[in-house]
This record gives structure tokens, C-alpha cells and sequence, in this order.
């Protein structure tokens, strides 16, 4: 009675050693990674706001001296056609900047964990129609936005509205930034228990930004170079939420003609069959 008693207390302590031992390695593990974490904010911080005041000085530096312009000029004696073209470059830098900003603060209001992201369900259908109507106020107007699905228009599909938005949009300003001629098609489905969503259209893309997360992508000194009135900066915001999400983005360009972007990740949807 004696010995098993004892060893009961030995198995019981045992035991309680490695819960002990195995709860200690964990917190350890994820000390590390915190502490990790917070260097590489801090060091990101640094070359980042390096980065970005040259960045925001090309366009102010741009409306300042396109307002000086007027200022200097008698307006009076300006030629019509010089002073629309001052104006739409005031205008079109402005635009610049403004959207520069909106991408900083989505960039500042992501934390990068699933706890940042509000799951809710949408019809899907509705969701796709309303960023096609977003895009044609960016589209030019000889350039039509498709929408191609085999879902069926009441299938519902649980995810973060705001966060799917910024990609969509992201994805859908480069195209039409991108897009000479054609279509710009966007095509949704069901695949491997996810949603699955490629925007395709005739024009280059930048293919070469999805190699690098965003850690990686803003520590070059051309993360925040604006090309064609657009910043790689959205979509490397696309592959950070997508990547938080557990899916997957890609971006490839045939020939430098043919463009497809497309994303998916793991998404609860209902009502898929037509």
C-alpha cells in the first residue's frame, strides 16, 4: 500500500514537472517571437519613415509649384488650354497623394492576427456587384468591368467585408491603372473549401512585389515609389491580409500583356448551387 502510494505521488509529480516544463517552453517560444516581432517594428519603423518623406515631397513638391504657377502668372493672360492642364496636374497630384495617405492608414490600422479580422455573412453576388460599380468610376470609359461566376447569385459566403474591400479595390485600381485596351473580368468560385477570385485583364502587373511579405517589401528603397499614379503598396497590403487569412495571392503577367491576380482563402459559403 505503501509503494503504491508512493508511486502515485512520483507519477503525479512527474507529471506535473512536464505540464510545468512544457507550459514554461511555450510562453519561452512566444516571448521570442514577440521580442522578434517588436525589433523588426522597430527597425521597420525607422527605414519606413525614411522612405516615406520622400515619397510624400514628389507630389506636394508638384502642387506647390503648379499653385505657384497661377499665383505668379496673371491667370488672366494664361492661354485656356495652359491653365486646364496646370489645374489637372494640381488635380491629378493631389489624387496621388490622397490615396498614398488612405493606403498609410489602412497599412497603420493593420495589426496582422486573426483577432483584427469581423467575420460576417454577405450575399457574394451583391458584394462583387458593388466593387464592379466601384471600379468603373476608375475604369476608363472605353474599358467595360465583367463580373463571371458558376455560383449561384444567393450563395452567401462569411468573411471580413472591410478587409476583402481594400484587396478588391487594391487589385481593381491597379488594372484599371494598367488596362489600355479590353476587359477587366472578375471571376469567382468555390475552390478547396475557400473563395477563390481572379481579376484578369490586358496590361502588366507587378508580379515581382509578391515574392516578399510586407516586412521585407518596405524595407527597399523603392516600396514606396508611386508607379503609374499607383503605389506597390496596396499589394503588398493584399498579401499581408491574405496571407493573415492562411490563403494564397499571385499575380503573373504573360508576356508582359496579359495579367491575372488572383487570391483565395479558407471561407465558409452557403447556397453555392445555382
Amino acid at each position: 500500500m505503501d509503494i503504491l502510494y508512493l508511486t502515485t505521488i512520483i507519477l503525479l509529480l512527474v507529471v506535473f514537472g512536464i505540464t510545468i516544463y512544457c507550459f514554461r517552453r511555450y510562453y519561452e517560444q512566444r516571448l521570442k517571437r514577440e521580442v522578434v516581432r517588436a525589433r523588426k517594428s522597430e527597425h521597420l519603423k525607422s527605414v519606413f519613415l525614411a522612405n516615406i518623406s520622400q515619397t510624400l515631397r514628389t507630389p506636394l513638391k508638384a502642387i506647390v509649384g503648379y499653385s505657384n504657377l497661377i499665383i505668379d502668372e496673371d491667370s488672366r493672360h494664361m492661354r485656356p488650354t495652359q491653365m486646364k492642364e496646370t489645374m489637372n496636374q494640381i488635380k491629378k497630384n493631389s489624387e496621388q497623394l490622397l490615396d498614398f495617405i488612405a493606403q498609410l492608414m489602412e497599412l497603420s490600422n493593420f495589426e496582422g492576427s486573426m483577432s483584427s479580422f469581423t467575420f460576417i455573412e454577405v450575399n457574394l453576388s451583391e458584394l462583387m456587384a458593388s466593387y464592379r460599380r466601384e471600379a468603373l468610376i476608375v475604369t476608363s470609359p472605353d474599358i467595360s468591368v465583367r463580373i463571371r461566376t458558376d455560383l449561384s447569385p444567393h450563395c452567401k459566403a462569411t468573411l471580413d467585408t472591410n478587409y476583402m474591400h481594400q484587396i478588391m479595390m487594391h487589385l481593381l485600381k491597379n488594372a484599371a491603372n494598367n488596362t489600355t485596351q479590353g476587359d477587366i473580368t472578375i471571376t469567382y468560385g468555390y475552390e478547396r473549401k475557400g473563395l477563390k477570385v481572379a481579376i484578369s485583364y490586358t496590361g502588366s502587373g507587378q508580379s515581382e512585389l509578391m515574392g516578399e511579405d510586407i516586412y521585407a517589401f518596405l524595407q527597399r528603397e523603392d516600396a514606396l515609389t508611386m508607379n503609374k499614379d499607383n503605389s506597390g503598396l496596396g499589394l503588398a497590403i493584399c498579401k499581408a491580409i491574405i496571407d493573415s487569412l492562411a490563403g494564397e495571392f499571385d499575380i503573373t503577367t504573360e508576356n508582359g500583356m496579359k495579367t491575372n491576380a488572383s487570391f483565395w482563402f479558407p471561407c465558409k459559403m452557403v447556397d453555392r448551387d445555382k
